[in-house]
């Protein structure tokens, strides 16, 4: 709700790919440069291999007053910058899936030419989605690893609680919409509370209670190791994509 859809101009290839721009009330085209043209922000959200070749379209038409966000995952600040005219405002993001439900985690780096003011914009437009900040292009590819793949580990580990309510007899649609609920709340008060997550857990716990019964079976199973290690597995992977 920060920017009029009217103010926002979109453009693709194909027809397909603009439709829901269309819907929402945004001006669209098959000209990039017309973007350019028009557009003072500018979001390259394109697929790692398409981005050089729209880089090299739109090169003549960047100036001065430009800020080119790129969302191309892998694509470096130094890959950005050396394909851009000289001294461009140039910011690299990483957005995760939940941004569509305005609950995501995003992350941005900025480039030699970008300021304050620029990440100061790009923050303010982009916390409508959720929660933004600013760090060193080193984390954009843990980002990766933690937030970008750990939603999909976010989605298992609610499936098995769900699952393991169903094993004790509650209907599945209940229990995934309990599972789904636990996991909103748990997350609200840590970033509500700002308190460490084992503060928190232990907090749940009571002597000889359910939780940490529950709790022993995690640890047996060797529940954050295993997480650390997807995290890290997810990292890897993400670095290396940026080598390829």
């Amino acid at each position: 709700g920060k920017v009029p859809a009217s103010s926002i101009l979109a453009s693709a290839p194909s027809d397909k790919n603009l439709d829901a721009w269309r819907e929402s009330g945004c001006r669209t085209t098959h000209c990039n440069l017309e973007v350019l043209q028009e557009s003072t922000l500018v979001f390259l959200a394109t697929k790692p291999h398409i981005l050089p070749g729209v880089l090299q379209e739109i090169r003549p038409a960047v100036g001065p007053h430009h800020i080119i966000v790129s969302l191309a995952a892998g694509v470096t600040l130094q890959t950005l910058q050396r394909l851009l005219p000289a001294r461009t405002k140039v910011l690299r993001l990483m957005p995760t899936l939940p941004c569509v439900v305005q609950a995501g985690a995003m992350v941005f780096a900025r480039g030699s030419s970008a300021g304050d003011g620029e990440a100061a914009l790009l923050k303010s437009l982009l916390s409508s989605c959720g929660l933004c900040e600013e760090v060193p292009e080193s984390h954009i590819n843990i980002h990766t690893g933690l937030s970008g793949s750990g939603v999909a580990y976010v989605y298992l580990f609610a499936e098995a609680l769900a699952e393991g309510a169903v094993k004790m007899g509650m209907p599945g649609g209940l229990a995934s919409r309990i599972a789904a609920q636990t996991l909103l709340g748990a997350a609200k008060m840590m970033l509500e509370t700002g308190e460490h997550p084992a503060k928190l857990r232990g907090d749940v716990c009571t002597p000889g209670g359910t939780t940490i019964h529950g709790l022993h079976q995690l640890e047996k199973g060797a529940l954050r190791a295993t997480v650390m290690n997807a995290v890290e597995a997810a990292t890897n992977r993400a670095c290396d994509m940026a080598e390829d």
